[in-house]
């Protein structure tokens, strides 16, 4: 029987469920090293509903259900939908339940999923709602850090957006099941809410020390598309930059959920501890645990 039936919110899960999806994936990743294919999930399909642009999300989700054996439809740009019409969320969600096995949502609307898996009567997979949470992305990231550097007794340094990243949300309440010690670097404005920095071990810092202290360094673009003022937005834009130099006596590895606009420089990218494309890989087994959970 499935250990659950939707997946939402990383509040959703227990630490246990969490590790237990972690095995599974380690169990997929050779077949998504090797482009394996099996046949757990022939004979089922998944929808995408992406009411918000995605590249790794999207596919990564496509690759996994198709590494599984089954199919993949998807909605499409928004503007080539009925939803261009005015079609609600409750009726595309009642049609399109009727022609896969499992619903992949990305919604601009915080409590989007959550209301989708109300009504629906196949699971439903939150990929991203508003400023809310991004779960499977979480649950991808703790796995890239399991496999390489630790989960227990982490320090991680949290860079960038705090404020709006749905990454961010859903990280923190997951790496606080671990007791992992978190640094926060943000502009003033882009703090950690409250209530989150409460539910963990968070402390406020500067990019030098976050250096110097991290296991790992988790950085985040500063999210123009949630500002509700763009003046407030280019206040705060290209306040942190990473750079080679920057990290020339770091062990720390460099992460990021992407895309990345300006807060990473391309010289990183030749370092052997920067993993943020070897992490978008890593969707591929996590999606593949995660759906064979929900419809296996």
């Amino acid at each position: 029987m499935s250990r659950f039936r939707h997946l939402i919110s990383i509040d959703d899960l227990s630490k246990d469920d969490i590790e237990y999806i972690l095995k599974k994936a380690d169990e997929f990743l050779e077949i998504a090293i090797k482009k394996k294919k099996l046949n757990l999930l022939e004979g089922k399909v998944l929808a995408n509903l992406f009411y918000e642009p995605s590249t790794r999300t999207r596919m990564s989700f496509e690759v996994a259900m198709k590494r599984l054996g089954g199919d993949v439809i998807n909605m499409g740009s928004v503007e080539a939908t009925s939803i261009a019409k005015g079609e609600s969320l409750a009726d595309t969600i009642r049609v399109v339940e009727n022609y896969a096995d499992c619903i992949v949502l990305r919604h601009y609307r915080e409590g989007a999923a959550r209301f989708a898996a109300e009504i629906s009567e196949v699971p439903i997979i939150n990929a991203g709602d508003g400023a809310g949470q991004h779960p499977t992305q979480t649950l991808l990231d703790l796995y890239t850090i399991k496999r390489e550097s630790k989960l227990e007794r982490l320090k991680i340094a949290l860079i960038g957006d705090l404020k709006y990243s749905r990454t961010i949300h859903s990280l923190v309440k997951a790496l606080s099941l671990f007791n992992a010690e978190i640094y926060l670097v943000s502009p003033p404005s882009l703090r950690l809410p409250e209530d989150l920095m409460e539910s963990a071990k968070c402390v406020e810092t500067d990019l030098k020390q976050a250096i110097e202290e991290a296991d790992v360094l988790y950085v985040t673009r500063i999210q123009k598309e949630r500002f509700p003022d763009e003046e407030e937005y280019r206040k705060v834009a290209g306040s942190y930059k990473i750079t080679a130099e920057m990290l020339r006596n770091s062990k720390a590895i460099v992460m990021h959920p992407l895309p990345r606009v300006d807060e990473i420089s391309y010289d990183v990218d030749n370092l052997k501890n920067a993993i943020y494309f070897k992490q978008a890989f890593y969707g591929v087994p996590v999606r593949m645990a995660i759906l064979s959970e929900v419809m296996g």
